[in-house]
């Protein structure tokens, strides 16, 4: 009969969980040992897959300024459906507890550097995208951590003003603009934009601040106080409310002056400021496009100047914020490879401007009674003329409060701007802007139909096909006319009068809206954009006097503050950016 023998036990007396000191084999006691713990589960013994753990990270929270950014629940981190290791690290951090073992150093990794020169890729198949955890604000210089797995998708890396190169998909023939997968998926590369701004070297990165943190920020902010108002309105021709597209009008070329300064070249900002009437100064453009900047895709950039306790938020002259961007939110907006044709984002941009002021001029009756609003035109000089070429502008200068207790006192003065006035018996401020058609079928027309056929009976398509192309710029619009008070929002639809040629345009029709409303159906929450401004003017209140620049990057949702010098961006050089020596501060 065959004797059973009991293995030999090997006894641990401290009781820890691994191979006791004196037991282990003479072969494996210069190894090192990496610490586990026995709930651990083995998932896979070979993954081949970049899963990384690591981004499920816990719950969360940062700071900004006064308003909390908090960082979602963190789930259990690497690809879905992994019942393994990655579920567990997950589960232990939502708990709060760290598992046995994981900051010790993998003595066991293999690390392949010979092994790159020979390595091909099989299957060009892109993987399934990988779900990570909430992502984290870092404050102070060395900014924040990125999203884990894939970047892309809709909202990054898509080509527009300014943008070289890189913006052409795979494939040709009569696709345009994409190569086939199969299974119903087009491979479709990233667009590397350029920077609003060219980033000097000497500048020093202060902040750096995600959209997604964005987000969770609310500020609710009582109505304001009007502390004046300047210039004259026309009332608006209530004509443009019956054109059709059988009865469409020409848009006329009308020369006018509209004066649109920056915040600190403004003498009524200037006398505000000097009688300590609010902490922050600004302009209703600036303001709208801090408190929308979450929907933006193209780069832009805000100058701040802080001077003692009080902040100025500038813009630059012929900057992104002059003009009016075309389709930027659009799945494939247009490209700038080519800067010559007018269907390219600079020359669209250029367009959508002109079409606007042009709009503007026409769409009131300057042979009747104009009304005032109180002061002159605090722009207009005698040397600029009688008077006879104004623009119906007028500027509201209005204080807003955002003390988030009682004890703290944080306004912002704004000025603001309306257009014209419907005549009645209670007058209504109105703004107006312009959407333009280019070319249906060109690229970067997001899908858009014909207006001509389809305006009249289908306005409902048109409206919601804009509203997603150009999400940032209506935002926009309906965040600056509830700054300034207006009650009423004409928005007029222009096309080319041919396609090829972008210097003749016509009314086809005109909508009226109510800037409220509007916002609403844009899904705009005046709270958060509110929060938003409130966080940011603690970061740059905290700072020493100085100049800064706040610029959103071309390629990631992210804002950046950087510390620039007092003379930057007052003669910089038209070619590389750089700040030409002896100039002085016009701020």
């Amino acid at each position: 009969m065959v004797s059973f023998t009991l293995p030999a036990i090997q006894d641990n007396p401290d009781g820890s969980w691994g191979p006791s000191p004196s037991h282990v084999p003479a072969q494996f006691r210069d190894i090192p040992y990496a610490p586990y713990s026995k709930s651990d589960k083995l998932g896979r013994v070979a993954d081949w897959n970049d899963t990384d753990t690591s981004r499920g990270a816990g719950a969360g929270a940062a700071t900004l300024g006064a308003a909390t950014l908090q960082s979602g629940t963190g789930g259990g981190g690497g690809q879905r459906g992994n019942a393994g290791q990655g579920r567990f690290q997950g589960r232990n951090q939502r708990e709060g507890q760290q598992p046995f073992g994981s900051g010790a150093s993998n003595a066991f990794a293999y690390f392949h550097v010979e092994d790159e020169a020979s390595f091909s890729l099989v299957d060009n198949k892109t993987g399934t995208a990988k779900r990570g955890g909430p992502l984290s604000f870092a404050r102070g210089r060395g900014g924040a951590s990125s999203r884990g797995g894939a970047i892309g998708g809709r909202g990054q890396f898509r080509g527009g003003r300014g943008g070289q190169g890189g913006g052409r998909w795979n494939g040709g023939g009569n696709m345009r603009g994409g190569r086939w997968q199969g299974g119903g998926r087009w491979d479709k590369q990233a667009r590397l934009r350029e920077s609003s701004v060219p980033i000097s070297p000497n500048w020093k990165m202060l902040e750096e601040i995600e959209f997604s943190r964005l987000s969770k920020l609310r500020l609710d902010v009582d109505e304001p106080e009007l502390l004046s108002a300047h210039g004259k309105l026309y009332p608006y021709d209530k004509t443009y409310d019956r054109v059709t597209t059988k009865t469409e009008k020409p848009l006329q070329i009308m020369d006018r002056l509209r004066y649109n300064p920056t915040t600190s070249d403004d003498p009524v900002i200037q006398q505000l400021a000097a009688n300590n009437t609010a902490q922050i100064y600004t302009t209703d453009s600036i303001l709208a496009m801090l408190m929308c900047a979450p929907r933006s895709v193209y780069s832009w950039d805000i100058v701040i100047v802080r001077e003692g306790d009080k902040l100025f938020l500038d813009k630059r002259d012929g900057g992104p914020l002059d003009f009016l961007t075309v389709n930027e939110n659009a799945m494939d907006p247009p490209l700038d490879t080519d800067k010559e044709s007018i269907n390219s984002a600079i020359s669209l941009a250029l367009e959508a401007t002109y079409v606007n002021q042009n709009f503007l001029f026409q769409a009131v009756r300057e042979s009747d009674q104009a009304m005032e609003l109180g002061g002159p035109n605090p722009f207009h000089t005698p040397e600029d003329g009688d008077g006879s070429e104004l623009a119906s502008c007028g500027y509201r200068y209005r204080l807003f409060d955002l003390s988030v207790t009682e004890e703290e006192d944080v306004k912002i003065a704004v000025r603001t701007e309306v257009d014209a006035f419907i005549p009645g018996a209670t007058e209504q401020f109105i703004n107006i802007r312009a959407l333009n058609e280019f070319d249906s079928r060109s690229q970067g027309a997001g899908g858009a139909p014909d207006w001509r056929t389809k305006l009249d009976a289908q306005r409902g398509a048109v409206v919601a096909t804009e509203m997603k192309n150009n999400s940032c710029k209506l935002a926009r619009w309906a965040v600056a006319s509830m700054l300034s008070g207006a009650e009423v929002l004409k928005l007029g639809y222009i096309s080319r009068a041919n396609p090829r040629d972008n210097a003749r345009h016509v009314v086809l029709s005109t909508s009226t809206l109510r800037p409220i409303d509007f916002a609403n159906q844009l899904n705009i929450s005046v709270a958060n954009g509110w929060g938003i401004v409130r966080g940011i003017a603690d970061v740059c209140l905290k700072l020493p006097d100085g100049k800064y620049v706040l610029v959103r990057d071309p390629n990631r949702p992210v804002m950046r503050l950087y510390a620039v010098p007092m003379n930057a961006f007052t003669g910089e050089d038209e070619e590389d950016g750089i700040p030409e020596d002896g100039d002085e501060e016009t701020a």
